[in-house]
């Protein structure tokens, strides 16, 4: 794989949302959506993606959050992605090495969306991929932007198909007239690349 400096860099916001988990016994219906930055010049350009399913988890919907966005971009990029779901977080910084070293298995026993680990795994491979974790709900625009997203992929069982325009920015100044928040996000250009410590 390319260096880090000499790849394409790229943020992923993404969130998952999973309606019904109060009730036992029924279906419960799911979304997950990212949001994909990348500086294109003197701008950033944005896409949005989103996905459905009728009966999930929200565990499972996480890493659908990140398979999707992996996914969807064409080239290998230095990926910094940002979730508010832990499991993923720490499932990909630290759990998944151990589960690969002992034959995708771990110590308690089976684990829990394999096929889907294993996926994201696999995509996660293709890319130079930084996990962060965000607080939910602690107003990060970005952050309530892709809850929104899964929340109405969720309640409308749709799809984008892929990456599609962001609608960001109408978002954004939607939350700003309406809401009387966001006044303090202000947009910059990313640093210069770091040097490759080679």
């Amino acid at each position: 794989m390319s260096t880090r400096s000499s790849l394409m860099r790229v943020i992923i916001h993404a969130d998952e949302s999973c309606l019904g988990n109060q009730f036992k016994g029924r279906e419960n219906p799911g979304g997950a959506a990212g949001l994909v930055e990348f500086w294109a010049g003197d701008r950033w350009k944005r896409r949005d993606y989103w996905i459905s399913e009728a009966g999930t988890t929200n565990n499972r919907m996480a890493l659908r959050s990140a398979i999707e966005g992996l996914r969807g971009l064409k080239k290998p990029c230095a990926v910094r992605f940002v979730s508010d779901s832990q499991y993923l977080v720490k499932g990909m910084r630290e759990w998944i090495h151990g589960w690969k070293r002992r034959g995708w298995k771990r110590k308690g026993g089976a684990i829990e969306n394999v096929e889907l680990w294993q996926e994201l795994d696999r995509e996660a491979a293709r890319h130079d991929v930084e996990w962060e974790w965000v607080r939910g709900h602690d107003g990060n625009p970005r952050n309530e932007y892709v809850d929104h997203l899964a929340v109405r992929a969720a309640t409308e069982q749709d799809h984008s198909g892929g990456f599609v325009e962001s609608g960001f920015e109408r978002w954004l100044e939607k939350e700003r007239e309406e809401r009387d928040r966001y006044f303090d996000f202000f947009e910059h250009a990313p640093p210069p690349s770091e040097p490759d410590e080679g």
